[in-house]
């Protein structure tokens, strides 16, 4: 298995960048395509546990699309074979001093890289570093 093969690693990268694109802008339809539609589909997020496309789906409806300009920092995005990997970032939304994580497990599908796990979560102000 090659690990981080650099054609499937600029995939993933661009696939990665248009997600994030559609999550400051609130691109809902950007952001329904890039989630795996399936009942398996998970996302953990800051106050919510998420199971199955649909769910996911309400919630994205659902939530305020006021103030998602954010900044990343640290982004890891490793690749797997051809077909799977991860992406790991840190992020912060200006003016707040609020630090998260961002994990997302990242599957090629036919019709193209899908998440089938995401994971959002806020560090205590004292595990900032």
């Amino acid at each position: 298995m090659i690990i981080n093969d650099p054609s499937v690693l600029a995939e993933v990268r661009a696939v990665f960048e248009r997600y994030e694109s559609a999550l400051v802008t609130n691109d809902l339809a950007v952001l329904s395509e890039l989630f795996w539609n399936s009942p398996f589909t998970l996302r953990f997020g800051t106050g919510e546990n998420l199971y199955g496309y649909d769910a996911i789906e309400a919630f994205r409806g659902a939530r305020s699309s006021l103030n998602l300009a954010r900044t990343l920092d640290h982004t890891v995005i490793t690749t797997f074979g051809r077909d799977f990997a991860t992406a790991n970032t840190e992020f912060r939304r200006p003016p707040t001093p609020a630090s998260g994580r961002q994990s997302q497990t990242w599957v090629r599908m036919p019709p193209g890289w899908r998440v089938v796990a995401a994971h959002i979560s806020f560090l205590p102000a004292a595990a900032r570093g």
